[in-house]
């Protein structure tokens, strides 16, 4: 089977708006244009997502595979996003199994814009596996240096999270959005349109999954999901966050700004070049 079709319905990522600084002085600025995305799989409502609208067919066929509703993309024949009616339409090869009682119970979880989650994305925890995987902390450091130079749409802006897979030090890709969660869906419908696994990653090149935001459970159950056993914080982690990360050996690795960070859980994945945390920083 092939991979499915998408439409390519990009929508602007800001819009201007007027506002009066504490001087009284009236000025121009930008913020996010966050827009709602109706999503629906085979004529049936699923469910409505906060979203930037950058790249809206990643993000639905990433949610599809973060809440396990479809194994592979070649499951579905394609999804057609329409802003002026603010839907997009899945269609898949053979329906979803059961679709009705996997969707029936949802969890509101902490993510930005009050995601939801499917109940059974939190009952499946204890089958994750995730794959042998080190970081050096060079590396660590080599991604938060490209964190920091990359061009946003947070520092023309604000109001946004930032989400990137590297691999090593290199970086994949790079996706915002008015919540992680949606960042990381974004993401992980890029991994299955361009054939990204983490099954045969080098040893010396791991997956690692950044976000501007804090490590919920949801944030570290999805990147396990995706087959990323290092997630790179530039906030902080929460009690199930760090309570799941440790059960599955995920790395969660928080507050992560210049030389400074926290490993949470699974210290064994990183190889450790403590030297370097006092090494000058590398200019940009």
């Amino acid at each position: 089977m092939s991979l499915p079709h998408l439409t390519e319905a990009r929508a602007d990522l800001v819009r201007e708006v007027e506002v009066t600084d504490e001087h009284g002085v009236r000025q121009t600025l930008q913020i996010p244009a966050e827009r709602d995305l109706t999503v629906y799989v085979d004529r049936r409502e699923l469910v409505t997502l906060m979203t930037l609208g950058a790249r809206p067919e990643w993000l639905v066929l990433g949610y599809l595979r973060n809440q396990r509703l479809v194994r592979s993309p070649e499951e579905v024949e394609s999804i057609t996003v329409d802003w002026e009616v603010g839907a997009a339409a899945v269609r898949t090869r053979s329906g979803i199994e059961r679709i009705e009682e996997r969707t029936a119970k949802r969890v509101v979880t902490t993510g930005c814009g009050q995601g939801s989650v499917f109940g059974g994305l939190m009952d499946e925890v204890n089958a994750l596996a995730l794959p042998e995987a080190r970081l050096a902390q060079g590396q660590l450091y080599a991604i938060v240096n490209a964190i920091r130079l990359q061009e946003s749409t947070y520092k023309s802006a604000g109001s946004v999270h930032g989400c990137a897979l590297f691999r090593g030090p290199e970086m994949l890709v790079f996706v915002e959005d008015v919540g992680r969660h949606n960042a990381i869906d974004t993401i992980a419908g890029w991994m299955w349109m361009h054939g990204v696994s983490t099954d045969h990653a080098r040893p010396d090149e791991p997956f690692v999954f950044y976000t501007t935001g804090r490590l919920t459970s949801e944030m570290v159950i999805k990147s396990a999901q995706m087959g990323v056993a290092l997630v790179v914080s530039r906030s902080g982690i929460t009690q199930m966050g760090h309570a799941i990360a440790a059960q599955i050996g995920l790395c969660a690795i928080g507050r992560a700004t210049n030389r400074h960070f926290y490993c949470y859980t699974a210290p064994e994945r990183l190889l450790w070049q403590p030297e370097l945390a006092s090494a000058p920083r590398q200019a940009g």
